[in-house]
């Protein structure tokens, strides 16, 4: 029965294998011979599939946002918030629409120098991510701005590269320390970029989700990759046991045949080795688990373009280097093969289109080794740190060009490769100066540089020098003759055996200026320089302020008689307080220029003072009558010297007081506080009419130990007159307290030279210690570290070299026509000779005294009539 069973059963179960069988092997015989049509079918898939992808892709890239990341120069970031950042990222670049191929799922960094800066940071992703990429991981020293598209132009050369790790797959990257900064070598690498020409470096990182599948798969192949090793290993060393080993069978023959083995011996019987077990943790490295950083998929693209031929390739080269410094037991790499002089790479004509593709729309494919944990992009996850040493560029700092009246010099800056570019601020945006340094390290000269400049520029200054040593040294380079019909020179030294000397009225009213600006200018700055108060000298400040009313008021009458010849002058205060007849004709003539209670002080008060109770006022008048050059300057009833008109006609005005004394500093304050009127004075001009002008104090010490309100003043007020200040001098901490801190606040460019460290510290504690004083103090001569505002940010502080006359303007020097640059000069100031201006100011009292005369009768016979007596 059983075979029976088995004889009506067999065909019956093989006959449907066997037709099976039949047909596969009929159709992979069909298949064999018509074999293209199966290649065309799957390569037509293949195509379409692709396409669709692309399109998809193509569509998903369309709906992109850009941010850009501006770090302060305090930007200091933690580990932990660069690995939050880089979480964000990751994350962002999962959020797009689910029917999204995997090639648009990503994020991109892009690092970028293109002139506007030495390293732009910004970040593009999805649409979608704007919230979650518009979070700031990095906390206030981070801004994170909406980005402007950028439309490159095309440049001539343009070079592509595509990087790839190298070396052991599973091996990460070198861990780069974040100080100094990872971005450093990239940095150096562009930052000789000549924006004026067009050139432009760009880095950008795409990261992707690492998709589970693929890591997983990934896994596998390198798990069945490492036993398939081990096991040949263990193949190998069996055969060599077999052959040669001591355990051998030839081994065993030998020791038979040589009877080496004794009979109580045991026999070696022969095992073959067993595969060594793998190691999960060493066979998958930084693969082995999720752990606390997650994996990514990473895509390193640059191109560098460039409108000479070999400079493109060049910095691709120091980016290439640059990117060394990540290199570890894995590395990137250029991506291609190279034959000879031939490199077939990501810029060859095989592959360029594909890469275009990926750079325009930012689609990422990168090769299966490109896998890197979160920390291992610690370097490229953020903007430049304080740590990076960045190049001034000519967006950060201009390059100064001579006669542009929107710079002004501040030094020559050696960039990274060695060259020297004259550096410059924007002469809207400078509002204040402060230079500080020992004497002879080259302050001086760079303000006279910056002043030379401004003056060829077409603007006006006024460069006071206690000294007069700048005078001889700037006349060089100013004896031009479109020049010399601007520039005016007062110098007080009184030097020669005939000197000449201009002159100057405060109280003076042929300009027209205010009658109580006038008394408040002279009253305060006879009060800064004589150390005079409201608590300490009330009796003196009265007086001369009575006094000084009077005298404006003669003078505003001599005036509008059209006499400004006969008007008076500082020295007749003596004339007013002592002469009764001079008093009384001058309370007459003043008229209503006074008010009421000025006339019934000089009536009723002022006749009840001691006798010496003038003392104190005329004290001062007595010294500067003593000195003859103050005498000739000061006792002229129409100075040439009109500090208001020669800011509005940009007149280039040298001051040279005589020295330091007490009549000097007395004079000094006079002069502080004429200016500090003046520029007030601006108010009654709109903003757009009024003409920037420059003061530079020379020895601020000497300056302010006259007036320091009056200078204190200057810094503080003058911005909104477009007047602006530039202060040098020796030591910060020799300066009044008034004046240092108004120095301090409103500085727009603070510079200093080498010199002791207690004259450094206070200037680099405004730095935040960074340069350190050790560093500043021992710089070379000439050379300054400076910060600067630039767009309305501060630039530096940065280490210049002080511009030296005669290498910046050489091509400007006139030897030979300084003699006529200084008597044209002289001239503008209305300068004379010494003993015909004393001489005639030995005589003004005369003239006053008969245009009070003359006019006297009638002022007094209108005073009776309105009740004085």
């Amino acid at each position: 029965m059983e075979s029976e069973a088995l004889t009506l059963t067999g065909p019956v179960s093989a006959g449907p294998v066997v037709d099976v069988v039949a047909h596969l092997v009929a159709v992979v015989s069909w298949l064999g011979a018509q074999w293209y049509v199966l290649a065309g079918a799957v390569a037509l898939t293949a195509v379409a599939v692709e396409a669709v992808v692309r399109r998809l892709a193509v569509r998903a890239s369309s709906q992109r946002m850009a941010l850009e990341l501006v770090a302060s120069r305090h930007f200091e970031p933690s580990l932990e918030e660069i690995f939050r950042h880089g979480l964000q990222l990751v994350r962002a670049s999962g959020a797009v629409p689910w029917w999204a191929p995997r090639r648009a799922r990503t994020v991109q960094v892009r690092l970028r120098a293109d002139g506007s800066a030495p390293l732009r940071y910004r970040i593009e992703g999805p649409a979608s991510a704007e919230r979650l990429l518009t979070i700031n991981a990095f906390g206030p020293d981070v801004t994170v701005e909406t980005a402007r598209p950028i439309s490159d132009k095309a440049r001539e050369h343009t070079v592509r590269a595509e990087f790839v790790l190298r070396g052991r797959p599973v091996a990460p990257l070198r861990e780069v320390p974040l100080e100094p900064d990872p971005l450093q070598p990239l940095v150096d690498a562009v930052s000789d970029l000549n924006a004026e020409l067009g050139d432009l470096v760009e880095i950008r990182l795409d990261i992707q989700q690492a998709p589970r599948w693929a890591l997983r798969l990934r896994r596998r192949q390198l798990m069945a990759g490492a036993q398939q090793a081990a096991r040949a290993e263990a193949q190998r060393s069996a055969r060599w046991m077999r052959h040669g080993g001591p355990d051998s069978v030839l081994a065993h023959l030998r020791e038979q045949l040589t009877e080496r083995t004794t009979a109580g011996s045991s026999r070696r019987l022969f095992v073959p080795p067993t595969p060594r077990r793998v190691d999960e943790a060493e066979v998958l490295g930084k693969l082995a688990d999720d752990g606390d950083a997650p994996l990514v998929r990473v895509q390193l693209l640059v191109v560098c373009q460039a409108v000479k031929e070999g400079l493109a390739q060049a910095r691709l080269a120091r980016v290439q280097s640059a990117l060394d410094v990540f290199g570890g037991r894995s590395r990137w790499a250029m991506r291609g093969w190279r034959l000879g002089p031939w490199r077939v790479g990501a810029d060859h004509w095989l592959h360029r289109s594909r890469f275009e593709r990926r750079w325009n729309l930012g689609h990422c494919q990168p090769p299966g080794s490109n896998w890197v944990r979160m920390e291992e992009l610690t370097g490229l996850l953020k903007p430049p740190t304080m740590h990076c040493r960045l190049p001034l560029l000519v967006a950060d700092l201009p390059t100064y060009t001579f006669g542009d009246p929107q710079l002004l010099l501040q030094g020559a800056y050696r960039r990274p490769d060695g060259r020297e570019r004259l550096v410059a601020t924007y002469a809207d945006e400078t509002f204040f100066e402060v230079g500080v340094g020992k004497a002879g390290a080259g302050k001086t000269e760079r303000a006279l540089a910056q002043a030379i400049g401004w003056a060829h520029a077409g603007g006006g200054l006024m460069f006071v020098d206690p000294h007069r040593d700048s005078w001889p040294r700037a006349a060089t380079f100013l004896a031009h003759d479109d020049l010399m019909e601007r520039i005016m020179l007062v110098d007080l030294n009184g030097l020669g055996s005939a000197p000449t000397v201009s002159s100057w009225n405060p109280i003076g009213m042929q300009h027209g200026p205010a009658p109580h600006e006038v008394v408040e200018a002279v009253t305060d700055a006879y009060a800064s320089a004589l150390g005079w108060d409201d608590a300490t000298a009330p009796r003196a400040i009265t007086i001369l302020t009575a006094a000084l009313a009077v005298l404006v008021a003669v003078n505003a009458a001599a005036c509008r008689d059209e006499r400004p010849e006969d008007q008076a002058t500082l020295f007749h205060v003596r004339a007013l307080v002592t002469d009764r007849r001079f008093r009384e004709d001058a309370l007459a003539v003043a008229g209503d220029g006074i008010d009421e209670e000025t006339r019934s002080w000089w009536q009723t008060v002022f006749p009840t003072l001691p006798s010496d109770a003038c003392a104190v006022v005329l004290n001062p008048m007595v010294r500067l009558s003593a000195n003859p050059v103050t005498r000739a300057f000061l006792g002229q009833p129409v100075g040439a010297y009109d500090i208001r008109a020669a800011m509005d006609s940009r007149t280039v005005l040298w001051v040279c007081p005589g020295g330091s004394g007490p009549t000097d500093r007395l004079l000094t304050a006079l002069l502080a506080r004429d200016l500090l009127r003046a520029v007030r004075s601006r108010r009654d001009l709109p903003e757009n009419q009024r003409v920037p002008f420059r003061p530079y104090f020379d020895e601020l010490i000497t300056l302010t130990g006259s007036a320091p309100e009056t200078i204190a003043a200057m810094f503080e007020d003058f911005r909104k007159y477009k007047v602006h200040v530039h202060g040098m001098t020796q030591l910060l901490a020799r300066l009044p307290a008034p004046v240092r801190l108004s120095l301090m606040q409103n500085a727009s460019t603070l510079a200093t030279t080498a010199g002791s460290m207690s004259a450094i510290e206070p200037v680099t504690a405004e730095w935040g210690g960074s340069p350190s004083p050790e560093r500043v103090a021992t710089m070379e001569r000439f050379s300054h570290y400076m910060s600067m505002n630039v767009r309305g940010r501060r630039v530096g502080p940065v280490k210049v070299r002080g511009p030296h006359l005669d290498a910046v303007f050489a091509a400007q020097a006139r030897p030979r026509q300084v003699p006529d640059l200084e008597k044209a000069a002289l001239a503008a100031a209305g300068a004379r000779p010494l003993t015909q201006l004393n001489d005639h100011a030995a005589a003004q009292l005369g003239r006053v005294s008969a245009f009070l005369n003359e006019h006297a009768p009638d002022r007094l016979s209108l005073s009776k009539e309105k009740g004085y007596q």
